[in-house]
């Protein structure tokens, strides 16, 4: 499946021969735009693997364009510019941008930088989901521990002995480790 792009800069001849470079890579244009402030919404309509914005549009440059786009991380997004200056990188860096490329640029250029972006893009998201995974694997191990506290004070029980509780009562009554001990805690579930 063709990786999905959304392209926005003001110059429409440059947008142009940015489509057509993508397309021959394989890649799939789903909107352009010339406008800063429309390529949010067209990145929020299309739901795309990237974007590519100009820095300077108008309506919205792209850096803020940018931002708006990586702080949901919505899509990958790599930045067009005629400058090169270091304060111009660090604010797109800043942004959440994930490559750089400064016009005028090569085919090979386009689609290293894009395949750079993309890359960190999902490395970026796979550390989130390992973040949200850790984060549930916590909470379930909080709980289980203040449910075998309570086991242990108000029944008398050793702390193996509770852990067995709660593991073979999720097991027998297929639910989760967490209801279990929620249940406990609660003081809906004696042994």
């Amino acid at each position: 499946m063709p990786k999905r792009v959304v392209i926005a800069e003001d110059e429409a001849i440059i947008r142009l021969d940015l489509r057509e470079m993508l397309e021959d890579e394989g890649y799939e244009v789903v909107a352009e735009t010339g406008r800063g402030d429309e390529a949010v919404a067209l990145v929020a309509e299309h739901a795309p693997d990237l974007c590519i914005f100009d820095i300077k549009m108008p309506g919205m440059d792209g850096l803020t364009a940018a931002r708006q786009v990586s702080s949901d991380r919505q899509a990958a997004v790599v930045i067009l510019t005629a400058f090169s200056q270091r304060h111009l990188i660090e604010q797109a860096r800043d942004a959440g941008v994930l490559s750089y490329l400064v016009k005028p640029f090569q085919r090979e250029e386009l689609v290293s930088a894009i395949e750079v972006a993309m890359g960190r893009f999902e490395e970026m998201r796979q550390l989130e989901e390992t973040v949200r995974e850790l984060e549930g694997q916590l909470e379930v191990r909080k709980a289980v521990d203040r449910a075998k506290g309570r086991l242990i004070d108000d029944h008398g029980m050793s702390e193996q002995d509770a852990f067995s509780f709660i593991q073979q009562t999720a097991m027998s009554g297929r639910s989760t480790m967490l209801d279990v001990a929620n249940r406990v805690i609660d003081g809906l579930l004696e042994p």
